[in-house]
């Protein structure tokens, strides 16, 4: 078991990280809460040795993607509507951005971990490939996709 520094130094270092990715995955808060805690819990009981802060980013964002997936995937998720649908209040944030957002949310999963690796968070398509498990022409095929996608969503002419 990790110490009590150990686990604040992560938690400053990649809560953020984190919690952007389950937003990205489960589109509300009480949900991200729940796997931010789960996610920082794994660490902290966990006895994995990392060989780079690289890797050890890495390892947060595959359990965070793992964890959100397991909870998307659990029978009582499955069966339930979300509060934001019954209640159809609109979020505070700006129409075109909230029309971007909600665009890459509606993107398949395979397509939204790609998009989300690289445009918020910067990696190289190796990079994600290496994140997910991916061969590397697969990730620009993917990004390729999600790009065309998204541009038929929004219905732009230009880069997306």
């Amino acid at each position: 078991m990790r110490s009590e520094a150990e686990a604040n130094r992560v938690i400053e270092q990649y809560g953020d990280t984190v919690r952007r990715l389950c937003l990205v995955h489960l589109k509300n808060t009480a949900d991200t809460e729940d796997i931010f805690q789960t996610v920082f819990l794994k660490y902290v009981l966990s006895s994995a040795s990392f060989e780079s802060p690289e890797h050890e980013k890495a390892w947060f964002i595959r359990v965070t993607i793992n964890a959100c997936r397991d909870l998307l995937g659990s029978f009582f998720r499955k069966n339930t509507v979300p509060l934001d649908q019954l209640l159809d209040q609109p979020a505070p944030m700006g129409e075109d951005h909230r029309e971007v957002l909600e665009a890459v949310l509606s993107l398949p999963p395979k397509y939204k971990d790609a998009v989300y690796l690289h445009y918020y968070e910067g990696y190289t398509a190796p990079e994600i490939g290496r994140i997910l498990g991916k061969n590397v022409n697969t990730v620009y095929t993917l990004l390729g996709r999600a790009r065309q996608l998204l541009k038929e969503k929004l219905g732009g002419e230009g880069d997306v």
